[in-house]
């Protein structure tokens, strides 16, 4: 069963980025489907809940989304986007969402189930995303990707996960509990101090990785870290404040991206989807750290500008004369920040980028003058 179109039009992407922030935040009776989702759903959507996505209308304004289009978020997290996707493309649209977090898969199953047929939750890493995409026959066929990189509100305000240094809980940090990965415990108390001072220094970048790696491993010669508070403590102590940010956030951070290999995820991710993108679809990714935004950046630009002129010896260098022909372009060219309403509603956004890169429709083949 196909969704029914709104008896109001959806936004006309010619006036601009930005939606009407009613035209997706709204049940309307004329969405029946969707409405009965958002009720189901009460208490784990956006919408409910207070866990915000970040940039949420101005990812779904940068996708341009079209009824009968085909979308796929790699971040389910709490509905957000698949949501505001799945509103946008009525009627006809199918999202598909992933998410490697169980639980996250788990609410967004009832939210599925209440679509009947528009949203298909699955539980997967960006690593696996082109094996997914084969799997669902998805293959050059989608007009849309959204990846949301990093922890959500919901892990970070869930102590159980170990992901926050305010909330006290298990040192863990694993998107998903029921892997064999190792927890950030495993990391903390197992690794040699160089090889958190590398860890740290890498993925943290922050200025006392070798201090904060020494007093790691000489405490746990005493006992090992079991707790988020237990090595908040000790790094309050050894990392000096410098009133923006908390001694710990930097070294959770590092923690958090070694458990889940993040990065090289990311760049898994980013190839899958530019081989599957449908001609003139897009992929948003929103990232939170210059880690993150570093990859993002440097593969778009790669994949859309041409390369840099040669200068000094290499300039001496025979070079293909074969022109450039992009098969993407960046759009916009530079990246989209929060406002500063989004910003005073949700502090964490402060630190959001969203890139947006846009698939060239193939150039036309010249006609055979023979025949």
């Amino acid at each position: 069963m196909s969704l029914p179109v709104p008896t109001d039009p959806a936004p006309t992407w010619a006036n601009g980025p930005r939606i009407d922030p009613d035209w997706l935040d709204t049940p309307r009776p004329s969405d029946p489907i969707i409405s009965h989702a958002l009720i189901v759903f009460a208490g784990a959507t956006p919408l409910s809940n207070g866990h915000n996505s970040v940039l949420l209308h101005e990812t779904i304004a940068a996708l341009r989304p079209v009824p009968g289009g085909v979308y796929l978020d790699a971040t389910f997290g709490d509905g957000g986007h698949a949501l505001g996707l799945l509103r946008a493309s009525v009627p006809g649209g199918r999202v598909v969402a992933l998410d490697r977090d169980p639980e996250a898969v788990a609410r967004g199953q009832r939210l599925a189930e209440a679509t009947e047929g528009g949203l298909t939750v699955r539980q997967a890493r960006f690593g696996t995303l082109k094996n997914l995409l084969a799997e669902e026959r998805l293959a050059g066929r989608v007009d849309g990707f959204v990846f949301d990189v990093g922890v959500s509100s919901r892990q970070l305000d869930t102590p159980e996960r170990g992901f926050s240094f305010r909330l006290d809980g298990p040192l863990d940090m694993r998107m998903d509990q029921a892997g064999a990965a190792p927890t950030a415990a495993d990391l903390v108390n197992r690794m040699p101090a160089e090889g958190l001072e590398e860890l740290f220094g890498r993925f943290g970048e922050e200025r006392f990785a070798r201090r904060a790696a020494r007093a790691i491993a000489d405490r746990r010669r005493a006992s090992p870290f079991t707790t988020t508070r237990d090595l908040a403590t000790l790094l309050e102590r050894v990392i000096p404040g410098d009133g923006r940010i908390h001694p710990a956030t930097r070294i959770f951070q590092a923690l958090r991206i070694a458990v889940n290999e993040e990065l090289a995820e990311l760049s898994n991710g980013l190839a899958a989807a530019m081989e599957a993108m449908a001609p003139e679809g897009r992929i948003a990714v929103i990232t939170f750290h210059s880690l993150e935004d570093r990859i993002v950046k440097q593969t778009f630009r790669k994949a859309a500008l041409p390369p840099p002129t040669p200068t000094g010896p290499a300039a001496w260098l025979p070079v293909s004369r074969e022109p450039f022909r992009p098969r993407f372009a960046l759009d916009p060219a530079r990246p989209i920040l929060p406002g500063e309403e989004e910003i005073r509603r949700n502090p964490r956004a402060r630190s959001a980028k969203l890139r947006v890169l846009r698939a060239l429709a193939p150039e036309p083949k010249p006609m055979d003058r023979t025949a």
